[in-house]
């Protein structure tokens, strides 16, 4: 049964307050999406579906910021959300992942000349793309993360590099690097100016790079990937939101991308020079954004409606229906969907996710190898980038259900 209420799309809640924003600092934030109880943690291991179903729930309401194009969780209270050793959120259980990864990994080693330097990761996870930039480049590694395994760490590899296991802040400054990145972070910090403001400090002058991967959000927005909008991202960024925000710190951007199925932003930057202000403006993505966002609740109503009716035919039809990918699109999917509840069991490459439940809406989580005597009439791919890594999977198993991808 889906327990999060469901999202009031028709209804555009007034803003009470004039919010600033956390991330300019000048503009205000506009409400434009609401959602009640959803699970306040979407990657946390949970042993039993009793434990699963009574996991804390908090709020989502969304607030754009006119003047920088940040979009925030004004409702986000990191209070109900935990990162802990039982933390699961790493990919690297993928081919396909880890063929992205160590593509990324590579081009950055060789476009900043990353040869025995100093490395900083800020979220650095189980330490894998910290251990790649290390290895590629021989470098010196140093990471921070309260999920960090000393045991995953070392089959890594570890004497590369070592782990802080804490939340990196200002009493983490003392140490300075070459390269500081920051992937898959950035999201889950309600106050990015401030944060960011402190990493920065890390960067070795005057030729330090800071290296920031997050969700690209305008995608996020335009296309109403609801999936990609729970309670541990609590923040949202476009290319020309973050960009604005490295150039308002003093740094100037030098490259920007947009990867992995249009999915993550990548934004690379160094110090401004001596006496010259970082340029303002760098990517002009205000008026789509802007258009994206008065759009939002007509389009969520639609796409739901459409996954709603979907999933309704297939429980008529007595079909065994199954979700792949047990982590936060998983999670945001059950919470979200009129009718989820239809859904049987999630299923995941991740051995480290096998046999636990999922948070909010209890089902159960497979392996691939549990599928040949548990078979699925209907698999939906939470991420379609993995579409042929997954039918492949299946195909292995003897297995060949309808594939559905978000």
């Amino acid at each position: 049964m889906s327990i999060a209420r469901r999202p009031e799309t028709d209804r555009r809640a007034p803003d009470a307050r004039a919010l600033p924003c956390p991330c300019c600092k000048e503009g205000t934030l506009r409400l434009f999406h609401e959602v009640e109880g959803v699970p306040t943690n979407s990657c946390i291991l949970l042993e039993t579906r009793e434990e699963a179903l009574a996991w804390p729930r908090g709020d989502i309401r969304l607030g754009f910021c006119e003047a920088c194009g940040f979009i925030s969780n004004t409702a986000f209270d990191p209070a109900l959300t935990e990162y802990s050793g039982r933390y699961e959120e790493t990919q690297a259980f993928s081919p396909t992942f880890n063929r992205f990864h160590e593509q990324l990994a590579r081009e950055l080693v060789e476009r900043h000349g990353l040869q025995e330097k100093d490395i900083i990761e800020i979220g650095c996870g189980k330490g894998e793309f910290l251990h790649l930039l290390c290895a590629l480049g021989d470098n010196r590694g140093l990471g921070y993360d309260p999920g960090y395994s000393e045991e995953r760490g070392r089959a890594l590899g570890a004497g590369r590099f070592e782990v802080v296991r804490d939340f990196f802040g200002p009493d983490h400054t003392e140490r300075q690097a070459d390269f500081v990145a920051c992937k898959m972070t950035l999201e889950h910090i309600p106050t990015p100016h401030d944060f960011v403001d402190v990493a920065m400090r890390v960067a070795r002058r005057p030729d330090g790079v800071v290296f920031i991967q997050v969700p690209e959000s305008l995608r996020i927005v335009r296309d109403c990937a609801f999936e990609d909008i729970y309670y541990e991202h609590c923040s949202y960024f476009t290319a020309g939101s973050l960009a604005r925000l490295f150039e308002r710190l003093g740094f100037e951007v030098t490259n920007t991308e947009i990867t992995y199925g249009d999915q993550y932003l990548t934004v690379e930057a160094r110090p401004a020079p001596a006496g010259r202000p970082a340029a303002a403006g760098t990517v002009a993505d205000l008026a789509a954004l802007r258009e994206a966002v008065d759009r939002f609740p007509e389009t969520l109503r639609a796409r739901l409606a459409a996954w709603s009716a979907r999933l309704a035919a297939w429980g008529r039809d007595g079909k065994r229906v199954m979700i792949w990918g047990s982590g936060s699109k998983g999670v945001s999917f059950l919470a979200t969907v009129p009718g989820a509840e239809v859904v049987s069991h999630a299923v995941d490459i991740n051995p480290y996710r096998r046999g636990y439940f999922m948070a909010g809406s209890g089902q159960p989580i497979l392996g691939p190898e549990d599928l040949e005597t548990t078979p699925p009439d209907v698999v939906i791919v939470m991420n379609r980038v993995y579409v042929p890594e997954i039918r492949e999977t299946l195909a292995e198993h003897g297995l060949h259900p309808e594939l559905h991808a978000l």
